[in-house]
């Protein structure tokens, strides 16, 4: 069998006059003929490396004296540890990278990026990856060992590595963006601090959750990732957050970017709007409280134009998404429809049953959330109802409305920069969404101590803080895509296609090498814009 393609030549020379071959390929660029060395194959006498460099000279060799012993993934594993040693991340956990708990924190972070699973699973894949010994850990890898352990020093060095981060991604007066989400849990908790129930962003009634903030700096990149009891409400945390910015980060001045509802009247009354300014912006009530006050009135909204309002030191920009209003005209219409439908089951239905009509009507709107457009007239089975006619067009006159405020100076930022660096929190949801369901899959949580819990979502953030640089140096990829239809590179596409650059342990005649195979020409495109030569 032609063991070797053609192209491929063993070139023997000697060291102290021991022979040895150096497996090597010719290539032609801009006009001159380089070499590449593919393998070195030492320990062999001179006939068998000249029997080796006549099968390589397209001469056959027996099948018997051509084996792949073994195959590893090697690629996206090469490429995650090459890119956070890159980024200085394996210094950030600990300056002696030389310990085994530092190789072993690195390679979970990386793990998480390329194979997602349990920390069990993972200690289970070098038989299947070249994971764990590209991060230099060699031997049996022990899930106690290599990945409890080292979670555990890892949690310990958490503030300092977020406190590193925050010195290389953040300075003086940047803008910094700020969100929470739910992350809910299986299993059971008794002895924990931090699951809780409490409003569930996913929408899982039932489970017991977590809370999870997230610091970024403009641009979307994580710096900083904080585990919260599961009923926190998100107004509670930005004091806390603010401080840690200040105190922990030693940054004095910011813009505070927060979604809805997050600078509320009395958190907004509790910073020091010397130092920390903030852009949010306004729920449906805040904006119908301005309007009563006479602050503003429905009419300046525009679909086209930002209209800007200044009262008492504070910018309102007030805008009108027609998408948007569409969307919520049609959804409570939908709503009030079928609440209706229900409820005139109910007054309808002659079955007895242990509760009243008016008790289950109420159950009905409350599951609905429209109990404010609709009035409801007499009591137990006697029952009655209307909807609030005027509440239903008030509340239709705000469809698609929203107001952007800050206390940042017009000189310093414009109205249409305010607004587009409030809707940069997409950044952030966009850092929730890789994190709990596209790529990184934080769910499920197999820890029940808090502390693993908290480390765990903490290497899920360091795991997207690789992925966000590698999607920053991938922006290329987007533009083959083009737009609409299913996209072709996207990260989960880039990963599988590096999983398949292999290594080889292989065996000619007795002697054995290890070869890595050679990329494919999008492999070797995909490589060059990550700036990683495998």
């Amino acid at each position: 069998m032609n063991a070797i393609a053609g192209s491929y030549h063993l070139e023997i020379q000697k060291h102290r006059k021991n022979p040895y071959g150096v497996i090597r390929t010719s290539y032609r660029e801009n006009g001159k003929v380089k070499h590449k060395t593919i393998a070195t194959l030492p320990g062999l006498s001179l006939e068998q490396l000249r029997a080796i460099q006549a099968a390589l000279q397209n001469k056959s060799i027996p099948k018997s004296e051509f084996k792949i012993l073994s195959s590893l993934e090697f690629g996206a594993s090469f490429v995650g540890i090459s890119i956070a040693k890159e980024l200085g991340l394996h210094k950030m956990i600990h300056s002696r990278y030389s310990q085994d708990w530092v190789k072993s924190a690195l390679a979970m972070v990386v793990g998480r990026l390329v194979y997602q699973g349990s920390k069990l699973s993972l200690s289970h894949c070098s038989a299947y990856s070249a994971l764990w010994e590209v991060c230099g850990i060699t031997g049996d890898i022990d899930v106690n060992t290599n990945c409890y352990e080292a979670m555990d020093m890892l949690f310990a060095r958490q503030d300092s590595i977020q406190k590193a981060l925050a010195d290389k991604h953040l300075y003086d007066g940047i803008l910094v963006l700020y969100d929470i989400t739910s992350c809910y849990m299986e299993g059971e908790y008794d002895d924990s601090e931090i699951v809780a129930f409490g409003y569930n962003r996913d929408k899982k009634r039932g489970h017991e959750q977590i809370v999870i903030s997230l610091l970024c700096n403009k641009d979307g990149c994580p710096v900083a990732v904080e585990v919260l009891k599961g009923n926190t409400k998100d107004e509670t945390t930005v004091i806390g957050k603010i401080n840690e910015i200040k105190q922990k980060f030693g940054i004095e001045r910011v813009i505070f970017v927060g979604d809805r509802g997050m600078v509320t009247g009395t958190v907004y009354d509790k910073i020091d709007h010397d130092t920390i300014k903030s852009i949010t912006a306004l729920n449906h009530s805040n904006i119908q409280d301005l309007c009563d006050k006479g602050i503003i009135q429905m009419s300046l909204f525009d679909r086209e134009n930002i209209v800007e309002i200044y009262d008492n030191n504070v910018r309102y920009m007030l805008c009108k998404n027609p998408v948007m209003e569409q969307k919520e005209r049609t959804s409570r219409t939908r709503l009030i429809e079928l609440t209706c439908a229900e409820v005139d089951k109910i007054i309808a239905s002659t079955r007895k049953t242990k509760y009243s009509k008016s008790v289950r009507i109420g159950r009905i709107i409350d599951k609905f959330k429209m109990a404010k457009f609709f009035i409801i007239e007499g009591d137990g089975d006697n029952v009655t109802y209307k909807l609030n006619v005027e509440k239903i067009e008030k509340e239709s006159a705000l469809d698609g409305c929203y107001v952007v405020f800050t206390d940042v100076c017009a000189s310093n930022m414009s109205a249409l920069e305010t607004v587009k660096n409030y809707k940069s929190l997409i950044k952030v949801e966009q850092a929730f969404r890789s994190l709990k369901t596209t790529h990184l899959e934080m769910r499920p949580i197999f820890h029940k101590t808090d502390d693993r819990i908290k480390c765990h979502v903490f290497i899920c953030m360091l795991a997207y803080y690789i992925m966000w640089h590698m999607q920053q140096r991938l922006k290329p990829l987007a533009e083959i895509d083009g737009i609409g239809g299913d996209r072709k590179y996207s990260f989960a596409h880039v990963i599988e296609s590096l999983k398949s650059i292999r290594c080889e342990n292989v065996q000619i005649l007795d002697a054995a090498t290890t070869i890595t195979t050679t990329p494919t020409e999008e492999q070797s495109y995909i490589l060059n814009l990550l700036g990683v030569a495998v």
